[in-house]
């Protein structure tokens, strides 16, 4: 152990004897990279497992000369939470546009899971890359690097023969090969992982999604065992209104049940409406029909007619008109011809 690793050991030792210090997160970067900023986040959003985002970011670090860092303190909380760390060389410039689109051209991440009681390291492989392995008596904490490697030989499955019928053998065959060792880490947030790779609508596996949430009762297991294991988390409440708008999409009657008795009142209001629109017909066109009635009545029958409208009998009629009560009688019945109607009474509704 050099120097450098002797002052970060006594530091760490001295920052446990001093605040509690519970956790510490350590490995080493290689010399490409060993310029840049280390830095560690927080994974609150499952769709944003894997990228460069500055609201995530929980603290930065430089490695020494040898390409080692640490993280270590005791403010992280006691569940389990997925956690990133990435190293890249951009400089305070680069940051600003590249840090904001989430993506750092030359940086190098690892998701693994830990919580505010584990001491993880991230040591290099045997084939000296860096952030290929974990090391952590959390036996959650490399859950994500077994998943990678499954979709590493996905893709080595897909590429090794290019046609329709491969692409969808294989699809169906991943998808659940994903999705049921995902379930058997006994991890939720590992079912997360794997779940938004296999929801995500960029993915040709997505249509395979929307067929199987169709009848698989997985999804729904999955958050209950989500919210037993981190009930108040955030990822609880992102996967159920996740769930829940993808179980609309796929539902196929969209339509809104309404009451039964809201319906009656609508057929009710529209039984009105038509017969409204019936009635005022009807009358608009006895109205627009009385003009031309009236103009074929003769000068005579047009005083009978006014007389009427004004209550006279068939003897006041005769009297004031000058003419015999058979005369009267004459022009009311040709009135009541030219008019359509039968009575003094219709006669008065028709002139309204």
């Amino acid at each position: 152990m050099n120097r450098n690793q002797l002052v970060y050991t006594f530091l760490f030792c001295l920052a446990t004897l001093s605040s509690h210090a519970q956790y510490q997160f350590s490995g080493h970067v290689d010399t490409q990279v060993i310029d840049g900023n280390v830095y560690l986040s927080v994974v609150e959003d499952y769709r944003k497992i894997s990228g460069v985002y500055p609201e995530q970011i929980l603290s930065k670090t430089t490695p020494d000369t040898t390409g080692y860092f640490s993280f270590f303190g005791n403010n992280l909380p006691s569940e389990n939470r997925i956690y990133r760390i990435h190293v890249d060389t951009c400089n305070e410039a680069d940051q600003n546009t590249s840090h904001f689109t989430s993506h750092c051209p030359n940086s190098k991440e690892i998701i693994f899971i830990a919580n505010n009681n584990d001491t993880l390291t991230l040591p290099f492989s045997f084939d000296n890359e860096m952030f290929c392995k974990v090391v952590s008596k959390n036996e959650k904490a490399n859950a994500f690097l077994k998943i990678d490697s499954l979709k590493h030989d996905m893709s080595f499955a897909f590429g090794t023969y290019r046609s329709e019928a491969n692409r969808s053998m294989n699809s169906k065959k991943w998808f659940h090969i994903l999705q049921e060792y995902g379930e058997q880490l006994h991890e939720p947030l590992a079912e997360l992982y794997s779940y938004a790779f296999l929801s995500d609508r960029t993915q040709s596996l997505h249509s395979y999604y929307l067929e199987d949430l169709k009848t698989n009762p997985y999804y729904d297991n999955l958050l209950e065992r989500l919210t037993t294991a981190y009930p108040n988390s955030q990822y609880v409440s992102q996967y159920k209104a996740e769930l829940t708008s993808d179980k609309y999409i796929i539902s196929e009657n969209h339509t809104i049940k309404y009451p039964w008795w809201l319906y009656l009142l609508s057929g009710i209001a529209l039984v009105s409406i038509l017969g409204n629109f019936y009635f005022f017909g009807k009358l608009k066109k006895a109205t627009a029909q009385i003009p031309s009635l009236e103009a074929s009545l003769s000068k005579q029958e047009k005083k009978v007619l006014d007389l009427i409208l004004e209550d006279k009998t068939n003897k006041e009629i005769a009297a004031e008109m000058f003419v015999s009560l058979s005369t009267v009688k004459t022009h009311i019945n040709n009135l009541y011809k030219k008019l359509h109607v039968s009575s003094r009474e219709e006669v008065k509704k028709l002139n309204n």
